[in-house]
């Protein structure tokens, strides 16, 4: 994706399955039980529409060849010129969406409706500040080590965010399961496979990667934080103003970019990784997921590394060796694996001071 779902709704007493169930990068919106502006999503749905099935599969299918996107784009600016950038073309996409948002909420507010989620805009601004910072953070560290390995391997070591936000979760609560843990371990096993490919161990671009992975997860769990009290698009839309703002910040002194020299691919590139991986396929996502079944909706979603692989060796004739699809495969097992339904849970108890 290279950009995010979490939880928005009040109701914190399925929040740990929330956090185990349909994540995605980049965005605010939770599949485990609520939809944009806070709607109840059924519990009981067993399946998926083929029109939501379809815009999840949109969502996935832009978010993986974006893959593409930024190893193109990233031959022509440097990584915070792109991020910066981007995040800006994302944030000018979605504050249309935000206003309508507002304006409609404002009209209910003034006919007395009394089923209106609870609202603070200055939490909102201050979650987007943070969320936006660590997204920042998270799209560098893809940048850099997107440039540097083959981008469907790219697109699977993004994906562990999906193992590691229930494994980070379980240190914070103390309850997860069996399939969570059993999960992780094809995931580690997996990356063993896809990057241990001699005895020189990680490379630093696989350091990147999983660096990135390990920062989506804290972008995650930050936005579940946060979600209470705010509009999910809301504060999507502020988190890539700041994304975008610090970026580009950055990349005018470190970086110093000359525009004339992005040339027709760079612009491109650009335009797809902020207008349409940020922009069209967030919107998607919401489309979605309103109203089907979370579970189904996010396996859908996770089809996105599997999609920058196809993408990665169509567009760019990029090739894994035999040990590395192993790999992929063990991973994606693992991905599909612990967004199913959940099993047995496990607990630890608290200790107890005397």
């Amino acid at each position: 994706m290279s950009e995010p779902l979490m939880n928005t709704s009040d109701n914190r007493n399925g929040q740990d399955e929330a956090i185990y169930q349909g994540t995605a990068r980049g965005s605010t919106v939770s599949g485990a039980n609520t939809i944009p502006g806070g709607s109840p999503v059924s519990r009981r749905s067993t399946g998926i529409p083929a029109r939501n099935a379809f815009f999840c599969f949109m969502a996935a299918f832009i978010w993986g060849t974006a893959f593409v996107a930024q190893r193109v784009g990233g031959e022509h600016m440097g990584p915070f010129t792109m991020n910066g950038f981007r995040g800006l073309l994302a944030f000018f996409v979605l504050l249309p969406l935000v206003l309508l948002r507002k304006k409609a909420r404002k009209e209910r507010e003034q006919a007395g409706d009394r089923n209106l989620e609870p609202y603070s805009f200055k939490r909102t601004v201050k979650g987007g500040i943070f969320v936006g910072l660590i997204l920042l953070v998270a799209s560098t560290l893809q940048q850099i080590g997107i440039m540097q390995v083959d981008v469907g391997k790219a697109g699977f070591m993004t994906a562990l965010y999906i193992i590691i936000v229930p494994v980070l979760s379980f240190f914070i609560t103390r309850r997860g399961s069996v399939r969570v843990f059993t999960a992780a371990g094809l995931a580690a096993a997996g990356l063993y496979f896809l990057s241990f490919s001699s005895a020189e161990g990680f490379a630093p671009a696989d350091l990147m990667l999983l660096g990135c992975a390990f920062a989506y997860s804290m972008h995650i769990l930050c936005i579940d934080h946060f979600s209470k009290g705010t509009d999910a698009v809301e504060l999507s839309c502020i988190q890539f103003l700041v994304s975008g703002l610090a970026g580009t910040l950055i990349s005018l002194i470190v970086e110093k970019p000359v525009l004339s020299s992005f040339g027709m691919a760079g612009w491109l590139s650009l335009l797809y990784a902020g207008v349409f991986s940020s922009g069209a396929a967030y919107t998607f996502q919401i489309l979605g997921q309103k109203g089907a079944d979370p579970a189904i909706a996010s396996l859908i979603l996770s089809l996105e590394s599997v999609i920058s692989a196809v993408s990665g060796f169509v567009l760019l004739h990029q090739v894994l060796t035999g040990r590395e699809i192993f790999g992929c495969a063990l991973m994606f097992t693992a991905i599909v694996l612990v967004q199913l339904p959940a099993g047995r849970k496990l607990q630890v108890p608290e200790e107890k001071h005397s």
